[in-house]
C-alpha cells in the first residue's frame, strides 16, 4: 500500500509524494525544498516525477530535485517543449508501471486549464493537478469550454471511492462560490463549514473523492436542473455552455466579507 504525503509549497500548493517505505514518486514538484527534506527525512529513494502541466509552480523544482535524486521524469509528449527534459513522454491512455513501486497508473488527458494537462490514475488514486479541485476546477487558460467540460466528465466517471489529490488548497473559496449558486443546498453549506474548521485547525481539506465531487462540485453538475436554474439557463443548455458561464462567474466572484456572529 502506498502512503501519500502532502508537502505544502508556496502559498497554497500541495506537492504530493507517494511512497511504500522505500521508493517514492513525486507529483508536480514546483519547489524542491520540501521534496528534498521529505526524501531525506524518510530515507526514500525517488523513482519518478510525474508532471501534470507546464506552469512554474508545478515544475520549478524538478531540476534541483534531480540533481540530488536522479529519477524518471514523466509528462505529456505534446508539452515536451515547455517541460523539463522528459525521460518518459506519454500520451492519453498510456499505462505506466512506476519503477520500484507496485503501482500502475493510467494517463488521462484533461485539456482545459492548459491544452497539455494530464492526470494520473491508479490503485484508486487520482493526481489531477489543476484540472479538478475540491469543490471547483482550475481557470481555463488555454483550452475551450468543450474540452474542459469533457475533461471533467472523464474524471467524474471514475469510481466514486477514487481519492482525489488536487494541487491547490482552494476548497473554502470554491465552496463559497458553490454556496452562492445554490444557497439552499444544506450539504454544500455543511461542507463549507467543515472546510473552514479544517483550515482553521491548520489541516489540509484534501484528498477529496470522486463521489464527494459528484455531489458538491458545481462544475460536475452543470447539466442538473437546479444548477441550470441557478445560472438562469434553459433546460436544453449544453454542459459546455453552462460550464463556460459558470467558470466566468467564478473568475469574477468575490465572496462577501464575513461578519462576527
Amino acid at each position: 500500500m502506498l502512503e501519500v504525503l502532502a508537502l505544502p509549497a508556496f502559498s497554497d500548493n500541495y506537492i504530493w509524494l507517494a511512497h511504500d517505505g522505500q521508493h517514492a514518486v513525486v507529483i508536480d514538484p514546483g519547489d524542491a525544498a520540501p521534496v528534498l527534506a521529505c526524501l531525506e527525512a524518510q530515507r526514500l529513494q525517488l523513482s519518478a516525477i510525474l508532471l501534470t502541466h507546464h506552469h512554474p509552480d508545478h515544475i520549478g523544482g524538478v531540476r534541483t530535485v534531480l540533481a540530488r535524486h536522479p529519477a524518471q521524469v514523466i509528462g505529456h509528449h505534446a508539452d515536451a517543449h515547455r517541460l523539463p527534459p522528459l525521460t518518459t513522454p506519454v500520451e492519453d491512455g498510456a499505462v505506466l508501471q512506476i519503477p520500484g513501486l507496485d503501482w500502475q497508473v493510467e494517463v488521462i488527458a484533461t485539456p482545459g486549464h492548459t491544452t497539455g494537462h494530464i492526470c494520473y490514475y491508479g490503485a484508486g488514486l487520482l493526481f489531477c493537478g489543476d484540472t479538478l479541485f475540491r469543490g471547483g476546477c482550475g481557470r481555463m487558460f488555454e483550452g475551450t469550454p468543450e474540452q474542459y467540460s469533457h475533461s471533467l466528465k472523464r474524471l467524474a466517471a471514475l469510481p466514486a471511492d477514487t481519492a482525489v489529490y488536487p494541487a491547490h488548497e482552494y476548497t473554502v473559496d470554491n465552496l463559497l462560490f458553490a454556496a452562492s449558486l445554490t444557497p439552499d443546498d444544506t450539504l454544500v453549506q455543511a461542507a463549507l463549514r467543515l472546510a473552514r474548521q479544517t483550515r482553521l485547525a491548520g489541516q489540509p481539506t484534501l484528498p477529496s473523492s470522486i463521489g464527494w465531487e459528484q455531489r458538491h462540485n458545481p462544475y460536475l453538475r452543470c447539466e442538473e436542473p437546479d444548477m441550470l436554474a441557478a445560472l438562469q439557463l434553459p433546460p436544453a443548455t449544453t454542459a459546455a455552455t453552462a460550464f463556460a458561464i459558470m467558470r466566468q462567474m467564478k473568475d469574477q466572484f468575490r465572496p462577501a466579507p464575513q461578519t462576527a456572529p
